[in-house]
């Protein structure tokens, strides 16, 4: 591995002659368990059952993609971190990157434990293998270093608060070396283009402030960089943690998620907690900060439905769109359809989409709503089985192995910046002039998996007959909007 320093060649043949710190590589033992925590299962569960509930924040509902949390003993950081973990508990995740900075082991890039699990008292907790071994693959600053986890404590912590959180969960675990700035940045668009249009990743950032200060120097130190953060000031605080101007042990997982966070159009941070270890030792001359901090996207300007769609409605466009086709391909007839749901007469945008097998064989809509909902479903429908200049009609032989999928949109907004562009969650247009225009709906990142330039590419070049790179052009308008997907199936 070309990018580990001689200072780490050193700790490797350290580590050789002494005794392993995990005999089974598999899984991974804890570091620390007795030490920053109980190692009785019981007790660990009962404090931070109570560090839990006594977190004054509620749970989000909003999805939360970041969460910065301390790393010291519990006693000491265990009810700040118990904030953010309790505003991310309604989440459903199903993988966990866990970001945190190696103490021990010097080198110039990322190691990520690739197999097996880790154990704390409370379990093991599995591996995403897979998302792991992306990471590697991808970045060429990243690797499988088992001596980086060897000593470690700063990600091992994290793990009892995720247990006691959530269930049926992998983790990604990551511990940071000390690398360049570009190197970050590489790594952050690795971190995005692997997770994808995914919302069921949460990225958890493991860090402390300032350290060994008295209470005043530190809580001015430490409301320093929480400003920076709640800023994104990533190569503001990459570059003052250097000269030591700024403290955050965690700072290059700090920089890396901040870093992400842009590439994914995340803007808001929220502060729940910020404290220092003299708030519960009572040693006010030399202290350690902390701080609870959670980052997502701000979903303030979605023009969004005016009233949420029940599943009785959905089924009922299914029907409507279902009953057109069927009616209009054996008859050549529209669907005579009569709808009472005063929600369904609102005027919104809608796409049906047709599969086959699950092969696109039809998709047309319209984006603005030009008449009640369902009919805009019954029109869009049709047009989705005869007129997509893509396929050929519909036949009758066909109509038994289609499904219908129908996207109800929201009116869309202009955007400055592409970073503002969610992948799964919002559909783009693109458009310059009168009769250059292209439309992917939400769904388009989810099931091509394109990152996010493949996607405005392909957009470009595919839909609006534009060069690949038009959305980079200041003269080309981009609105986005969200939609309400929902199919037969």
């Amino acid at each position: 591995m070309k990018f580990i320093n001689s200072s780490f060649i050193f700790f490797v043949i350290f580590f050789l002659i002494m005794p392993s710190a995990f005999s089974d590589q598999k899984i991974k033992k804890p570091n620390v368990s007795g030490q920053f925590y109980t190692a009785d299962a019981k007790q660990l569960s009962s404090e931070i059952d109570q560090y839990l509930a006594q977190a004054d924040v509620k749970p989000y509902d909003q999805p939360i993609d970041i969460m910065i949390a301390p790393h010291a003993g519990y006693i000491y950081s265990g009810q700040v971190a118990a904030h953010g973990f309790k505003a991310v508990s309604q989440g459903k995740y199903n993988t966990i990157v866990i970001l945190a900075p190696s103490h021990f082991v010097g080198f110039d890039g990322m190691s990520v434990w690739n197999e097996g699990g880790f154990q704390t008292p409370l379990g093991v907790v599995p591996v995403d293998q897979e998302f792991a071994q992306k990471l590697i693959k991808r970045h060429d600053h990243t690797a499988f270093i088992p001596e980086a986890f060897a000593r470690e404590h700063s990600l091992e912590v994290e793990i009892p608060f995720l247990q006691k959180t959530f269930s049926d969960f992998q983790i990604v675990p990551v511990i940071m070396g000390q690398p360049t700035f570009q190197t970050l940045q590489d790594f952050a668009k690795v971190l995005q283009e692997t997770i994808g249009s995914r919302n069921d990743v949460l990225v958890v950032v493991s860090t402390d402030l300032s350290h060994y200060h008295d209470d005043k120097t530190a809580r001015n130190m430490d409301r320093q960089a929480v400003d920076a953060i709640k800023q994104q000031k990533a190569e503001q605080i990459f570059q003052e943690c250097r000269e030591r101007t700024m403290e955050m042990c965690g700072c290059v997982p700090v920089v890396a998620a901040l870093l992400y966070a842009k590439e994914k159009g995340l803007s808001k941070v929220d502060v729940l907690n910020t404290a220092n270890s003299g708030d519960t030792s009572g040693d006010s001359d030399r202290v350690v900060g902390y701080a609870s901090i959670v980052i997502y996207a701000d979903n303030s300007s979605d023009a969004s439905l005016a009233t949420e769609l029940s599943l009785p409605q959905k089924q009922s466009l299914i029907n409507i769109a279902k009953d057109t086709i069927w009616k209009y391909i054996q008859e050549g007839k529209a669907f005579d359809v009569k709808e009472t749901d005063p929600r369904l007469h609102e005027e919104e945008g809608a796409f049906v989409t047709i599969h086959k097998q699950g092969r696109l064989r039809g998709c047309i809509g319209n984006i603005i709503g030009r008449g009640p909902l369902y009919l805009t479903v019954r029109d869009m429908a049709i047009a989705a089985a005869i007129n997509d200049p893509r396929f050929k009609p519909l036949e009758k032989e066909e109509l038994t192995k289609i499904d219908i999928e129908v996207s109800v949109l929201s009116k869309p907004w202009r955007i400055k910046n592409v970073d503002e562009i969610q992948m799964g969650r919002h559909g783009v247009i693109v458009r310059r002039g009168p009769s250059n225009q292209g439309i992917f709906l939400p769904q388009v990142a989810t099931e091509t998996g394109w990152t996010k330039e493949e996607f405005l590419n392909q957009l470009c070049s595919q839909k609006a007959r534009l060069p690949a790179d038009c959305w980079k052009d200041p003269k080309t308008q981009i609105d986005i909007f969200t939609a309400d997907v929902f199919s037969e199936k």
